[in-house]
C-alpha cells in the first residue's frame, strides 16, 4: 500500500450579490498531480509549518491536535492551510501588529506582500520570517476544520487531506500564482459544479463533493457559522470499484462499500504477513 502524505486545504468564500462565492485555480497542465484540474489552494504540510504558538491565533498545537484527533502537530495543518493560501491564491489569513485583519491597502503595501510572496514561491524566505518583520500574528481562530479526505488505496500519490473554511479577508484581493497555478475565478458553487458536470472544468472527486455542501448555504457566513461548531470529523477514504456496473467510486454508506474495505483489508493483511506459504517455501 502506497503510503500517503499529509496535505492542507483551504476552502475560502465570500460573499456576492448572487451569493456566496468560492476562490477556485487552475493547476498547471504539466502538474505531477491532477495536472489542469481547478481545485481549492492546498498543499503538503511542511516540517517549517510547525510554527511557534505565539505566531498563531487563538488555537494551540493542543486544541488543533485535538480537533483533528492527532497526538500532537495538529496546529502546522492550520499554519499550512494559511501558508498555501498566501502562496497560491495571495490572500494572507493574518492579524497585525494592532490587532486588526490584514489589509493590503496603499500600493506601498500590496507591493511589498507581493515580494514576500514572490521570496516564498522561490524559496528565498521563510513563512515565520515574513510573520516576524511584519509583526503578524496568524488568524487561525478565523479558520475552521471542514473535512478529511484520504487518497484511495492504490493510487500512485495519496495524500491524506484536512480540509479547511475561511471567509477570504475584505481588504485584500486573491490572483493566482502564475506558476503552480495558471487561472483562478471567483464563483458560485452551482456555478462550478455546472462546468464539471459539462466538463469545461475538470474538478476532481473531493472537490465536487465539497462543492455540493457548500451550495446549501446562502451565505459564506452561513457556511462559516456551520463550519465553526462542527466536531468530530470523519475521515472519508472513497474506494474506487470495477465491475459489471463500470469504474465507478464508492463512498463510506453506499452498497458494497464495507465489502470493498473488507477485500482491501484483508490484502493489506496478506501483503504484511508476506507470501503465501508453498511447501516449504516461505519467502523472505
Amino acid at each position: 500500500m502506497t503510503d500517503s502524505r499529509t496535505a492542507s486545504t483551504i476552502i475560502l468564500l465570500r460573499d456576492a450579490e448572487s451569493g456566496p462565492e468560492v476562490f477556485l485555480a487552475k493547476r498547471h497542465i504539466k502538474s505531477d498531480f491532477v495536472g489542469g484540474a481547478h481545485v481549492f489552494p492546498g498543499g503538503v504540510v511542511e516540517p517549517a509549518d510547525a510554527l511557534d504558538e505565539a505566531l498563531c491565533a487563538g488555537r494551540t498545537d493542543d486544541s488543533a491536535s485535538k480537533a483533528l484527533e492527532l497526538p500532537r502537530g495538529g496546529l502546522a495543518y492550520w499554519v499550512a492551510a494559511i501558508r498555501e493560501c498566501f502562496e497560491e491564491a495571495g490572500m494572507l489569513l493574518a492579524y497585525d501588529s494592532q490587532g486588526r485583519i490584514l489589509a493590503f491597502e496603499g500600493e506601498h503595501i500590496g507591493e511589498r506582500f507581493r515580494s514576500y510572496r514572490r521570496a516564498l514561491n522561490a524559496n528565498q524566505m521563510s513563512f515565520a520570517g515574513m510573520l516576524l518583520r511584519e509583526r503578524l500574528k496568524l488568524a487561525t481562530d478565523r479558520v475552521y476544520y471542514w473535512g478529511h479526505w484520504v487518497t484511495p488505496e492504490g493510487e500512485p500519490r495519496r495524500y491524506d487531506t484536512r480540509f479547511f473554511l475561511a471567509v477570504a479577508p475584505e481588504r485584500q484581493t486573491a490572483a493566482h500564482d502564475g506558476r503552480e497555478l495558471t487561472d483562478s475565478a471567483w464563483v458560485p458553487p452551482a456555478v462550478a459544479l455546472e462546468k464539471a458536470r459539462t466538463r469545461e472544468w475538470t474538478i476532481i472527486f473531493p472537490t465536487v463533493r465539497n462543492l455540493m455542501l457548500l451550495n446549501a448555504f446562502q451565505t459564506a457566513r452561513d457556511a462559516e457559522s456551520y463550519a465553526r461548531q462542527l466536531r468530530n470529523i470523519p475521515m472519508i477514504l472513497p474506494r474506487v470499484v470495477s465491475d459489471e456496473k463500470g469504474t465507478r467510486i464508492l463512498m463510506p454508506g453506499d452498497e458494497g462499500y464495507e465489502r470493498e474495505s473488507a477485500t482491501a483489508d484483508a490484502a493489506t493483511a496478506q501483503n504484511y504477513a508476506g507470501p503465501p506459504e508453498n511447501g516449504d517455501d516461505r519467502g523472505g
